[in-house]
Order: structure tokens, then sequence, then C-alpha cells
């Protein structure tokens, strides 16, 4: 099938690949050129802006969007939309949040255009492994471009779930679930690390991933940043989000469903990023009034205002 590819970043120029190895024609495009270049050297056709990739399509188009969310997809959205014609698919896969890909499913319908919220898992690692895809959108649009996901995706790794949204959506709670499987694994590896007995932690995740109850491919990726670096000295504790996981908690609360876990490890997230906590320099300062408690002072301070 032809297919156009918007965005060749990690994730987009992988896709890719492993489209064209499938059997698949893509024209490709990509603010970068050198990305572009890229890609065409595998065998993709390059394009050197929106308009130059739907033209390179033929009708009935198939563009698949591989950008930031917010407004890079929006705006990338509204350009096709002006560019494309009636019977021609719009099929996101980024990380959009589920209300924007309705609203935008809204405004594609209204010109005849298919659009599809495809959401999809597998990183860097999907090249070889394959994505695995939440699929949304009318049942018949999605019909029509399934040979896309079936070659993206490995056996099985593949379903349509349900109307817009629904793939955004299930991709939401997806990395929601990924945060606090995450904050897990990093809060028992302190734990051993800072024990009395001295581990090796490469060790251990190496063992737990031979029919232990919690091994699972997050595992295995903390077994691989164990044996490159077994005290993690070269990384710091910085922990970004990209959004699922703050959706997934509102998603809850609107919900009115308890999620403390995920609620938690996104939390964590922001502690992760802070020098020092204020709030922690606040339980100090009333520990200190309440109770006498002692406090440290900053360095070259002798604690008097």
């Amino acid at each position: 099938m032809q297919l156009g590819m918007i965005g060749l970043g990690r994730m987009g120029a992988n896709m890719t690949t492993r489209l064209l190895h499938g059997g698949h024609s893509v024209a490709v495009y990509d603010r970068n050129p050198d990305a572009v270049k890229a890609s065409a050297a595998e065998g993709a056709t390059g394009a050197a802006s929106l308009s130059d990739l739907v033209g390179k399509l033929a009708a009935p188009r198939a563009v698949w969007i591989m950008v930031p969310s917010g407004k890079p997809t929006d705006d990338t959205v509204e350009e096709l939309l002006g560019l494309l014609q009636p019977g021609d698919t719009i099929i996101d896969g980024g990380n959009s949040n589920f209300r924007d890909s309705q609203a935008r499913y809204k405004l594609s319908k209204a010109k005849n255009v298919s659009f599809i919220d495809a959401g999809t898992s597998g990183g860097v690692w999907g090249l070889a492994n394959g994505y695995c895809l939440m699929v949304g959108g009318d049942a018949d649009a999605v019909k029509r471009v399934e040979s896309i996901f079936l070659t993206l995706a490995p056996a099985d790794g593949y379903a349509y779930v349900g109307p817009s949204g629904a793939g955004h959506f299930s991709k939401m709670v997806h990395n929601g679930i990924e945060y606090g499987m995450l904050a897990a694994y990093g809060e028992g590896f302190e734990i051993l690390e800072k024990s009395e007995f001295t581990y090796d932690l490469h060790q251990l995740a190496e063992l737990w991933l031979h029919g232990s109850v919690v091994r699972s491919w997050l595992l295995e990726l903390a077994e691989l940043a164990f044996k490159e670096d077994p005290m993690l000295k070269d990384i710091r504790g910085y922990v970004d989000d990209s959004g699922e996981g703050r959706w997934t908690v509102q998603a809850a609360i609107d919900e009115n469903v308890p999620a403390p876990v995920i609620t938690m490890s996104l939390l964590s997230r922001f502690v992760s990023r802070q020098d020092e906590s204020f709030s922690a320099k606040v339980i100090a300062a009333l520990r200190n009034q309440f109770g006498g408690h002692a406090v440290k002072h900053e360095p070259g301070t002798d604690g008097k205002a």
C-alpha cells in the first residue's frame, strides 16, 4: 500500500523503514531535510513540503502523522485538510490527547476525510520487534488501511479498539500504567542499593527475568541498563513526562476512579526535577519550630536572616 509519513524522528523514521521492508510504498516529509534524505536512501520517496507529499500520493491517499502532540499536530492536520480530497485518510500515531483526536475527527469528517487515532507503543525497539497499535475511528476507514497496521505490528499486536478517540485513550492509560511500573522498579532497586547487602543489581535484574512474577519487557531493559552502567553513575535522576500520565490522572478524577499508584508515580517525577524541594524546607522549618529539631543550613550561611 502507498502511504505518506510526516515526521521522521525516532519513531517515524523506524516506522518508515519497517513499512518499506514490508513492501509498502512510502513518501516522507520532515522539516529536517537530512531526515528526509536518510529515509529516501532506504527507498522512500522524499518530499519538500506537505503539499509536495500529498502530490506524490495517488487517491485515495493515506497520510500518517508522527509529530509532537498539541499545536504541531493541529497545524499539520489543518494544512492537510486544505490539501486532501474526500475519501482520503489521516492517521495520527503520536501521543495526542484523545479529546483533541475527537475534535480533529469532526473537522476531518466535515470534509469527508477519515481521521484515525492510532495509539502506538514500542519506542526505538519497534523497528525490530514491531509496534503495539491501539486503533480508533470509523471501522470502515480502519479496514481500508489495515495492511499498514498489520505490517507495523507484531503478530497479535494490533487491534481496532473502538470509535474516534478510543485509540489514543487506551494508549494514554497504557502509559499511565507504565508510569506506575517504572516507579515500582525504581523504588525496588533503590531499596536494594541502599540496603546493608552489596547486591549486583544487574545480576538480580537478569535473575528476575527467569520465572519471576515481576518479569517484563521493562525489566529486560533494566537488565540492559545495569549491564551498561552497573550503578547508573552516568545518568542524572531527572525524569520528564510527555503528558499521558497527567491525562490519565485527570481521567481518573473525572471518572471518580481511585488511581493512587499512577498519581504518585507522576508526582514523583516532579520531585526528580527539583535540585532541592521547597516543601522539604518548609517541613524542616516546622519541625524546628514545634519540636526544636535541628535544621541543616545552606553552606556559607550562619542560619540568620
